[in-house]
């Protein structure tokens, strides 16, 4: 299974419409993705389940910011990777 992230963008910000998210306030988003970040952290030093469901949570508030601001996360991705390839660490 192939994932094409510019749709998942688009479902993602459909959801939050649909469920009553915000979709406006930009700078909440970037806290809640934090937060998200945050509680995958907390998971990964108890050992406990469940951080690969907030790494996913992250992702989620990733794509829809993305969406929000009309940036196309697949493409920058692509480049970013390409560019890595050719640093000096």
């Amino acid at each position: 299974m192939s994932v094409d992230l510019k749709k998942l963008q688009k479902e993602v910000v459909r959801n939050k419409i649909e469920k009553g998210f915000n979709t406006t306030n930009v700078a909440l988003e970037f806290c809640r993705a934090h937060e998200e970040l945050s509680e995958a952290f907390s998971k990964h030093n108890k050992r406990q389940d469940g951080v690969a469901e907030e790494f996913a949570d992250v992702v989620i508030f990733i794509l829809g910011m993305c969406e929000s601001m009309g940036f196309d996360l697949e493409k920058e991705l692509l480049a970013k990777i390409e560019k890595n390839k050719k640093r000096k660490y």
